[in-house]
């Protein structure tokens, strides 16, 4: 390949001078074309073959292949046939270059037949090359059915006095598992004496092929890895094989059987790996050592040696493999690594800016109090020459320090604050941010200092976002700090400076200074006041309601709340009638109906950076809703579903001007679904009885059965009544569904001078939009404050990511809109909004999925030139189920 890769360079010695001269990078494949390739792979029906020509055009091929082009069925077809008559070609070279273009075509069944017969009789060669190769090609093209025709000669591959062609016979062995495991399963005999092998790759693969074998059955699993750590091992790789099974039987071991569980079968073999010649042996031992469930300190002392042994290797790989083992081991035992930490001191000054990224990390969570101002000097040096990424990494564990040693508050609070004014992206930022406004909420001493900080940042901070955020921060905790009167230069600066957005946070944060602090009341109101003429709509609208409540002095001890007493959904609902229709009288504020005095203001809630509090996800909800989940509730039928998980919002299932208005609220229990119609009668002269509504499931068969359906009596003239339908639903299917409805009644005329309906009715029926259930109704918002943490949190095993096209958008901004709203989760940390003219974004989210299975996912958005915006979704749970539904719900938007 090397030969073939600089025959394709170009012959003039001078052309390629200047071509470097003037800074270009020649590649050999340069200016390659798909098409310009297939007309050059006619040179192998050449009667007089060019091999040197010939290796360079399946060099093309093999390049075009990895580069991710696609040959149609014919082309793919041609070269195929074309490839074949290589192989009366007696050349060593141009034979590997063919074995290679077979694999990389993939011919189809109907063709693998015309190239079998080829690479059975190389696969019986003299020649050994010969042989590995074609054994890999042959079983890297072959099916179920061939396989069968060539076991016997891949079963005497295995045992082949040459490693070289044994070890292909052992991979494709490893590969055909896949295809035909009966087969495979036959060779165990062979296998076994190939682990016995001298030659360590061979044993390195025949061990990894009999494990394969064996994996389901736990007995031969313990068998074999009992047989292996008694008997000699050559190959290092086979080594650190062994020491992998060991720990999962070990594992396995402790998991099944409660009153062995302090036992350790093979610890011994494991501390003699310790001591082993070969350093990834050492290492390996080591690492699972650590990983042990339950390991004690003296188990982990002789690993922990090992590790910091290896911390002083002139080897990058190995320093950067045992500090980050040692970082695991500090999370759960810091006091077993707190001997590393001289070594890890001379590893924050690594060239290799992960492994001193990783240093310090560990050392922030295993040093002490006395070392903390030591630390942070290294780490000053350090922060400015690494990326943003390993910065927030650094930040979080200065955190967490911290927390660990409140009385150091002060020092690591003017550490993060002073690369908070340093040069960093929204990100990074933003984690600063959040880990002061951690630090102020758990640490109390530590609030006054951590508002002057954030207050000094808005002077010369660069995202509106944040500004806004630091200033709503300051409008909440600013007048109850020890000297509220400081904060308000910093915030007036802001009226003064910036743009509209943060104008308008400004005068908030303002305003509740003044209705919070009665001696700051002059000065506020006078400041507010020079905003009733600002250039911006939203500015003076808010200037003009705060300087109205300043200046009425009836509020309260809880400010500005006790005038926002109105339901802002009742509120924005009404102000949309009222200017849609007449507008020659004023508009009556007391028919807005008040929100519950729990929604208004809770002084045990607990406010993010937003300003969300978050003492119940159900505050939230509008009150249709709460009366609707309080009626379900009520009813006995429905006792046995347990607590409700989420309602959704009524959906209207008929026209405005039909006889009958109907709705429907979808209430989603654990293992149920009950559908609430909501019906209003509107025909004179006429009441309903024995109204329900019929529902025949459309799509969605085998997921959801009806098990109750409660009537409504009646349902006279102008009155409201509800009629239920419960379906339970089948755990672990898919929960998407379409029901046909029917609403059913008994009509009745009534005697317009008596009012009394007649007794005899007549049965009647009518239809009524399809209620749909959708993915996104079993899914529900959670906020949460330290994203990152929880994460890190859930297991990585139900980690699932794709990547989709979202076509053409005006901004990152509507794209991350989109896909939050298409996902139905709650944005954290601010990563909702984007900063404007942003090419990327991450967006993190988070919820809640039925069943209580938290559900996170990371949206990672980049827009082009023509504004075509590409979204990775990376989605952790608690059930990697759950994460697949998240993948589920964009793919089908």
């Amino acid at each position: 390949m090397v030969e073939t890769a600089h025959s394709l360079m170009p012959e003039n010695g001078k052309k390629r001078d200047e071509d470097s001269e003037d800074g270009l990078e020649l590649s050999p494949f340069w200016g390659i074309e798909k098409g310009a390739v297939l007309q050059e792979a006619r040179c192998f029906n050449d009667s007089q073959l060019d091999t040197r020509r010939c290796q360079q055009v399946i060099t093309k091929l093999l390049y075009l292949c990895n580069q991710g082009d696609s040959f149609t069925k014919t082309e793919a077809t041609e070269v195929f046939f074309a490839v074949t008559k290589l192989f009366q070609s007696k050349d060593t070279n141009l034979r590997r270059m063919v074995y290679l273009i077979i694999k990389e075509i993939c011919p189809t069944a109907d063709e693998v037949i015309i190239v079998t017969s080829s690479l059975m009789k190389d696969m019986n060669s003299k020649i050994d090359l010969y042989r590995s190769n074609a054994i890999r090609a042959l079983c890297n093209i072959t099916d179920a059915g061939l396989l069968g025709q060539i076991e016997r000669y891949l079963k005497q591959a295995v045992v082949d006095r040459n490693a070289v062609v044994a070890s292909a016979a052992l991979v494709s062995g490893t590969h055909l598992l896949k295809v035909n495991c009966e087969i495979v399963r036959r060779w165990s005999n062979e296998v076994q004496e190939a682990v016995n092998s001298k030659g360590p790759f061979v044993q390195f693969h025949a061990l990894a092929l009999l494990h394969q074998i064996r994996q389901n059955d736990r007995l031969a699993v313990s068998k074999l890895v009992t047989q292996m750590t008694r008997s000699t091992i050559r190959s290092q790789l086979a080594h650190c094989l062994v020491i992998r099974y060991v720990f999962q039987v070990i594992k396995e071991g402790s998991s099944c059987s409660g009153e062995n569980r302090g036992e350790r079968p093979f610890y011994s073999f494991l501390e003699s790996c310790l001591r082993h010649k070969s350093e990834i042996v050492m290492f390996e031992a080591a690492r699972v050592i650590t990983e042990l469930t339950d390991v004690t300190i003296q188990e982990l002392q002789p690993a922990v040696s090992v590790l910091q042994l290896f911390l002083s290797s002139s080897k990058p790989t190995l320093r950067f493999a045992s500090i980050r083992a040692l970082k695991k081991v500090a999370l759960s035992q810091p006091s077993s690594v707190t001997c590393c930490n001289m070594d890890m001191e001379g590893l924050i000054s690594d060239h290799n800016r992960s492994i001193a990224t990783l240093a310090i990390t560990t050392l922030l969570k295993t040093g002490n109090e006395s070392s903390v101002e030591r630390l942070l000097k290294q780490i000053a040096t350090f922060m400015a020459d690494i990326q943003d990424d390993f910065k927030i990494v650094v930040v979080e564990a200065i955190q967490s320090l911290c927390l660990k040693f409140p009385q150091k508050h002060r020092v690591l609070m003017n550490f993060l604050s002073s690369h908070l004014r340093e040069e960093g992206g929204f990100d990074y930022k933003n984690s600063i941010i959040q880990s002061i406004l951690c630090l102020i909420k758990e640490i109390p001493e530590a609030k006054d200092s951590g508002l002057s900080h954030l207050s000094e940042f808005i002077e010369d901070c660069e995202f509106t976002y944040l500004s806004s955020q630091i200033l709503h921060l300051l409008g909440e905790e600013g007048p109850t700090a020890s000297d509220p009167s400081k904060y308000i230069r910093y915030i007036y600066n802001r009226v003064i400076l910036e743009n509209a957005t943060i104008r308008a946070s400004a005068v908030c944060a303002l305003a509740k200074f003044g209705l919070l602090c009665p001696v700051l009341l002059p000065r506020t109101l006078l400041l507010i006041r020079r905003c009733l003429y600002d250039n911006d709509d939203e500015v003076r609208d808010r200037a003009t309601f705060f300087v109205a409540a300043m200046q009425d002095r009836t509020f309260g001890a809880d400010g500005l709340e006790s005038h926002l007493k109105y339901h802002l959904c009742a509120l924005e609902s009404s102000l949309s009638e009222y200017v849609s229709g007449s507008t020659s009288s004023s508009f009556d504020i007391s028919a807005v109906k008040c929100a519950p005095r729990e929604n208004i203001a809770d002084p045990d809630g607990v406010l993010d950076l937003e300003g969300n509090s978050h003492p119940n996800l159900d505050d939230g909800f509008d009150r249709e809703l709460q009366d609707a989940e309080r009626s379900v509730a009520s009813i006995v039928q429905f006792s046995h579903f347990g607590p409700i998980f989420k309602s959704c919002i009524a959906v209207e299932l008929t026209e405005a001007e039909t006889e009958y208005k109907v709705t429907c609220i979808k209430h989603v229990f654990k293992l149920h679904v009950v559908f609430q119609f909501k019906c209003t009668n509107t025909i004179k002269e006429q009441v309903l009885e024995n109204v329900s509504v019929a529902m025949e499931l459309l799509d969605g068969a085998g997921c959801f059965e009806e098990c109750a359906s409660i009537p409504l009596e009646s349902m006279p003239l102008g009155k409201s009544g509800s009629t239920y339908v419960a379906f339970s639903r089948v755990e672990g299917k898919r929960f998407s569904a379409k029901f046909a409805c029917t609403l059913k009644f008994t009509s009745k005329e009534v005697d317009p001078i008596s009012d009394i309906p007649e007794e005899c009715g007549y049965e009647d029926e009518y239809t009524i939009e399809d209620v749909e259930l959708s993915l996104l109704d079993f899914m529900c918002m959670t906020p949460l404050s330290n994203f990152r943490k929880a994460w890190d949190a859930l297991p990585i095993e139900t980690e699932t990511a794709n990547e989709y096209s979202l076509g053409k958008r005006e901004s990152l901004g509507e794209a991350v809109e989109t896909v939050t709203k298409v996902l139905g989760l709650q944005p954290c940390e601010g990563t909702g909004a984007v900063p404007p003219n942003a090419r990327s974004h991450t967006a993190l989210l988070s919820g809640t999925y039925v069943g209580d299975v938290a559900l996170l996912v990371r949206l990672n958005l980049g827009i082009d030139v023509s504004n075509e915006v590409a979204l990775k979704l990376t989605a952790r749970a608690e059930d990697a189920s759950v994460s697949e539904v998240a993948q589920l719900i964009v793919s089908e938007a």
